[in-house]
């Protein structure tokens, strides 16, 4: 009886400490979003950094831009940072201007592995039409 009792609290010991994705670890995913501006022909006219920009994480292998777990808004630089990541997969995304699309908006999607505990993922440069 004993053995059991032992057996099944190291079980729910083992078990609570596998980390799923999400906040909790030491990983970090970092980047930026730099708007273009075309005139009405399709010529790139300017370029900057957008700031106080949205950019949205999902944890794990969710679909939709309908739900996310967690959101950052862009520095003055257009920097981004998502901090504190365990190991696993992740959904981030932001959204760009499509005048052909159906709205005028599009969804820019990304899919990320961190495979490390420390691991610094950067994405570098977004482009979005703004």
């Amino acid at each position: 009886m004993k053995v059991l009792i032992t057996i099944s609290a190291a079980a729910l010991v083992l078990l609570s400490c596998s980390k799923f994705e999400g906040p909790g670890g030491k990983a970090s995913i970092i980047g930026s979003v730099q708007g273009n501006k075309y005139d009405g022909a399709g010529n790139l006219l300017s370029t900057y950094p957008m700031m106080d920009y949205d950019v949205y994480l999902i944890y794990g292998n969710e679909s939709g831009e309908n739900f996310y777990d967690d959101d950052v808004s862009t520095s003055y630089d257009g920097s981004f940072e998502f901090n504190y990541l365990a190991k696993g997969n992740y959904r981030l995304f932001t959204y760009g201007k499509c005048p052909s699309c159906p709205g005028g908006d599009t969804v820019l999607i990304y899919n990320i592995e961190v495979t490390g505990k420390k691991e610094v993922i950067d994405l570098g440069t977004i482009n979005i039409r703004d």
